[in-house]
């Protein structure tokens, strides 16, 4: 098991994790249709593993990042540290002039670092291999219907392990605490 609280790229390298919303990471990933891809981004908690918001897209292009951003900030608030990858997208101006404006600090992966952002990557796999691969989507439409059940489960309903067997909403919501790892 890796221990979040002990666990952060870059210049935060020596943070401890120890609520929620101290830091956020956030990554790309793309969605098999029938004709093509679409492609989702995610803002998750470190801390506690909840999705805060996400978006999907047609287009590869920064806008739709900045949008799932700005949700998270309003229905959130502001985390401490931002991490995320060296991806054009979020090393871009309309995305990183939020976490500058909002006094984020940011923290980006190093290249060739697969644990860097290891709890996203592990969000992506928990979602294709649980929902996306087990399904068929015509278009983006049926796919966002299908994933905004799925982030809703995953977030209020399935258990951690890595969590003591709790929901992210419960941990994010300081219903329960994470006991500290030895």
């Amino acid at each position: 098991m890796i221990n979040s609280r002990k666990l952060l790229a870059g210049t935060f390298a020596k943070v401890s994790i120890s609520r929620p919303s101290q830091v956020w990471a956030t990554d790309i990933t793309y969605v098999p249709m029938e004709k093509g891809f679409g492609y989702l981004v995610a803002i998750m908690d470190w801390y506690s593993r909840k999705v805060l918001s996400w978006r999907l897209s047609n287009t590869l292009d920064a806008d739709f990042c900045v949008q799932a951003l700005e949700a998270a900030i309003q229905d959130h608030g502001c985390p401490k540290i931002m991490n995320s990858d060296q991806g054009v997208r979020l090393t871009s101006e309309a995305f990183t002039s939020i976490l500058k404006t909002n006094g984020i600090q940011i923290s980006m992966d190093d290249k060739d670092c697969c644990y860097d952002n290891i709890f996203v990557e592990r969000l992506w796999r928990t979602v294709k291999y649980e929902h996306l691969y087990t399904q068929e989507f015509n278009n983006l439409k049926e796919a966002k219907k299908s994933l905004n059940v799925w982030f809703n489960w995953y977030n209020q309903e399935r258990f951690h392990q890595s969590l003591d067997d709790l929901t992210p909403d419960e941990i994010y919501y300081q219903k329960y605490t994470i006991p500290q790892a030895a």
